[in-house]
C-alpha cells in the first residue's frame, strides 16, 4: 500500500504531497524533511529504494524534481517505480513539458 507521495525540488522544498493515511501536520513536516534528506543525499549510482523506519521509500529524479513514494513492506518496489514514471509521463502530456513551476502552481488541478 502506498502511504504517501511527494514531489520535491533539489533545494528540498516540497512541491506536492499527498498522504493516504492520517499523519499529523507536525509529523508530516518532520517526515518530509527526513525523507528528502535521505533521497537527496544519495548519488545517481545508488539504488532508488531505501529502507526507512517501518516502510520503504521509492524515488526517481526528473531534472530538478524528485518524486518519492512511501510504501509498506508488502508492496512491490518495481511496480511503484514504474507507477512514478507513468505519473510523470501523464503530467508531461497534460502540461506539455511539465516543469517544477507547473507542479507548484497547478497542484489544485492534480487529483491523486
Amino acid at each position: 500500500m502506498i502511504k504517501f507521495f511527494l514531489m520535491v525540488n533539489k533545494q528540498g522544498q516540497t512541491r506536492l504531497s499527498r498522504y493516504y493515511e492520517h499523519v499529523e501536520i507536525k509529523k508530516r513536516t518532520m517526515l518530509e524533511a527526513e525523507v528528502i534528506k535521505n533521497c537527496l543525499s544519495r548519488s545517481k549510482d545508488q539504488c532508488s529504494f531505501i529502507e526507512y523506519k517501518d516502510f520503504k521509500l521509492v524515488y526517481r529524479q526528473y531534472a530538478a524534481l524528485f518524486v518519492v513514494a512511501g510504501i509498506d513492506h508488502t508492496e512491490n518496489e518495481m511496480a511503484v517505480y514504474e507507477l512514478i514514471h507513468n505519473f510523470v509521463e501523464v503530467l508531461d502530456k497534460y502540461f506539455s513539458r511539465v516543469s517544477e513551476l507547473d507542479v507548484s502552481f497547478s497542484t489544485s488541478e492534480i487529483h491523486l
